[in-house]
């Protein structure tokens, strides 16, 4: 968990600010219906505030701004007296204060909303925007998560705050393809725009950070029954996109309805032709979802890493050894896809803290050498952390137990399943993984196909940096062929996975494993250049 007092004062007020072309581009794209009355529910100093000028619009227009600093409500008064918009008022407060007894008389007020919301997590937020948040999505009758960011609430309340036909153009997170927390607002925009559309750019689009920023373009329906055309994303590379009118990139842009309206919005990504591939290979018998074949449970949570995963030298120092238990828990510990007694072994050369340390009786039961060690876990105050205080004794750990396979909870170029031969402990940065159908080496070694790596990528969620993660629930949602009839070779495919890109070991694997399913190998490669789509983009590498 990140604490409050650990972030910088920009991530606390959320203060990444919108560069003018991406600005004024935005604007255009609002502008285009002429509206009247037009919000800006941060408008920080201005920028998008000078996009009105900037695109030449008429200066008699209502402008509604807020922005919650004094000294950035200040510059945009301001900036309205200077460049003459006559009817422009700034309002020094938080919008979603406003906006909520708005929600509450059901007040559609707006024909255009511009903005770059804030990107402060519910959990920086003080206590009574918190408290606005949370009443933004019970007015509107949608489900609440504290996983929300202050982005999410700000654009449901503008959408609710448009008129019929209105547009909104605002610079986002890009996470709201794909992020659990954003899962209402996906639903609520796929209900009430007739279209939205997301320019999703391969760079970073702000600098010092590693946020990555999209723009949305979405226009509300005319009528709350009209169909809706669905979501659309353009990939864009560098800024030549600017040259192309906003208009037409909305009207060009193909969008696509149902489960990517309503779920995450991944599969926007892909051409017509490449989810009819995927589709069609899905819809084959021994094709699963994995929730039907495994279940997944989050490995142990010990309050205190430090204290319970240590090496080799401290168990000698504490004399721990009849309390230990082999354990794994990143990605280092484990490169391919098998833990035995040689990684074990390995791994405890490299100073890794490969032991677990298991206790449960109460202190008085302990040698001399044990007390101490339980007792400079107190000097260090670890018996006052949620975890450990809410045990009794605190330093016994609860859900202590290995399964035939793990699976790291984060990944660079793809998800593994690991073959627990040794069946070592894993930390909650790990999974433990149940196959309830077949063979465990099995599941193992078909795990590892371009198919399964694509619903990772659709399914899963990446932040800074470009690292995969994967919940119990999304991982419940990846598909896997299982052969009737293949020749299982874990040991060469954790060879292969050790010592060769994942592009070429998916694509070995890849034909073995989809070959058996009836999957040519043209459409197998056809799926690894999806994948790797996806993954570049994830990554933000060329694509």
């Amino acid at each position: 968990m990140k604490f409050k007092v650990d972030q910088s004062s920009q991530k606390l007020r959320g203060g990444y600010y919108t560069p003018q072309n991406l600005a004024d581009y935005t604007a255009k794209w609002a502008l285009k219906h002429n509206p009247k009355s037009i919000l800006e529910p941060s408008c920080g100093d201005g920028v998008f505030i000078q996009s009105i000028i900037n695109n030449q619009y008429d200066t008699t227009c209502n402008v509604s701004g807020f922005e919650l600093f004094d000294t950035e409500a200040r510059k945009s008064r301001a900036l309205c007296k200077s460049i003459g918009l006559l009817n422009a008022e700034i309002i020094e407060g938080d919008f979603l204060d406003w906006a909520n007894k708005q929600l509450i008389d059901k007040k559609e007020k707006f024909d255009a909303v511009l903005g770059n919301p804030p990107f402060i997590r519910y959990q920086f937020l003080e206590k009574e925007f918190q408290i606005n948040t949370e009443q933004v999505f019970k007015t509107l009758g949608l489900k609440f998560t504290k996983h929300t960011n202050a982005w999410v609430p700000f654009i449901l309340s503008s959408i609710a705050l448009l008129k019929p036909g209105g547009r909104l153009g605002m610079v986002i997170p890009s996470e709201i393809i794909h992020v659990l927390h954003a899962q209402s607002l996906r639903t609520f925009l796929g209900l009430h725009c007739r279209k939205i559309v997301l320019i999703d750019p391969q760079e970073l689009w702000f600098e010092g950070t590693l946020q990555g920023a999209v723009i949305i373009f979405a226009e509300k329906k005319a009528h709350f029954e009209d169909e809706t055309e669905g979501v659309g994303i353009r990939h864009v590379k560098g800024f030549d996109f600017l040259n192309t009118d906003p208009n037409q990139i909305f009207d060009e842009t193909k969008a696509i309805n149902g489960e990517t309206v309503v779920g995450k919005w991944t599969k926007a990504l892909l051409e017509d032709s490449q989810l009819k591939l995927i589709e069609r290979i899905c819809s084959k018998k021994t094709v699963h979802y994995f929730s039907d074949i495994a279940t997944v449970d989050v490995g142990m949570v010990t309050g205190a890493n430090k204290f319970f995963l240590v090496n080799n030298e401290t168990v000698e120092k504490h004399k721990l050894e009849d309390y230990v238990t082999p354990m794994f828990g990143r990605s280092e510990h484990c490169k391919g896809v098998i833990y035995d007694e040689k990684q074990h072994t390995t791994n405890q050369e490299l100073g890794h803290p490969t032991n677990f340390v298991y206790l449960e009786d109460e202190l008085d039961n302990y040698s001399i050498e044990i007390q101490k060690y339980i007792l400079s876990g107190q000097e260090d105050e670890l018996h006052t952390r949620y975890k450990c205080r809410i045990r009794k004794p605190w330093y016994k750990v609860p859900s202590v137990y290995a399964t035939k396979i793990g699976m790291l909870k984060r990944s660079h170029d793809g998800p593994r399943l690991i073959f627990n031969e040794l069946n070592a402990l894993t930390t909650d940065t790990a999974y433990r993984i149940t196959s309830s159908v077949v063979e465990a080496e099995k599941l193992v070694y078909c795990f590892i196909n371009p198919l399964t790596a694509i619903f990772a990528e659709l399914q899963g969620r990446y932040y800074g940096g470009g690292v995969l993660e994967l919940v119990p629930s999304e991982i419940e949602k990846l598909i896997i062929p299982i052969p009737n009839n293949i020749d299982v070779d874990l040991n060469e495919l954790d060879e292969l996975i050790r010592t060769r890109p994942m592009e070429e070991v998916l694509l070995i694997n890849g034909y073995k494993v989809l070959g058996a399913i009836g999957v040519s190998k043209e459409d197998t490669r056809s799926l690894l250049q999806i994948w790797l789509y996806l993954k570049n983009r994830r990554q933000r590498k060329d694509h």
